[in-house]
């Protein structure tokens, strides 16, 4: 996997330099060469603005602007320069109504902290080799929120192909 990771540029926004040198070593350990650091969300946007980026990894909580805020300006923002960024949030707030504020803001796959390499390495590996494909609602943008096949689910958005007998396929 190294081959691959030394082409992948990766922007890292944390707060916390102990946080981004423990990040960053773990990149640079498995062949990671192209890494841009920022301490929050709004020095993370001017970075994606002037270096292209194929991966963020971004803190939950920073002010001014917070992973959160900066995952929905990505997301959504009509300047964005790039909606489909695969953004892999760390926290340190596991709460389940956490994890749902960072999943429905667009976050593409979660870290909890404490982080280690194999937590990190499966996240960046899913975003790479088995990314989600991104959906647009009337209230949402970004990966699909779902990870498994509801066969109960009746509600009127579904993946492309599910659907029951008998009922209308509508695409998202």
């Amino acid at each position: 996997m190294s081959a691959a990771l030394e082409k992948l540029r990766f922007l890292l926004v944390d707060d916390n330099q102990h946080i981004r040198s423990i990040v960053s070593t773990i990149l640079k350990g498995v062949g990671v060469r192209h890494i841009r650091e920022a301490m929050d969300g709004a020095e993370g946007l001017q970075i994606l603005r002037d270096w292209q980026t194929d991966i963020a990894i971004i803190d939950f909580k920073m002010t001014p602007l917070d992973g959160v805020q900066f995952t929905q300006l990505v997301r959504n923002s009509p300047d964005s320069v790039d909606p489909f960024l695969p953004i892999i949030m760390l926290t340190g707030f596991a709460e389940r109504h956490r994890v749902f504020e960072a999943r429905d803001a667009g976050v593409t796959e979660i870290v909890v902290k404490p982080v280690t390499a194999r937590s990190l390495l499966d996240r960046i590996n899913t975003v790479i080799f088995h990314p989600r494909p991104f959906i647009r609602s009337p209230d949402y943008f970004g990966p699909c929120r779902r990870r498994r096949h509801d066969p109960h689910y009746k509600g009127p958005f579904r993946r492309n192909g599910e659907r029951d007998a008998g009922e209308e396929k509508i695409e998202i």
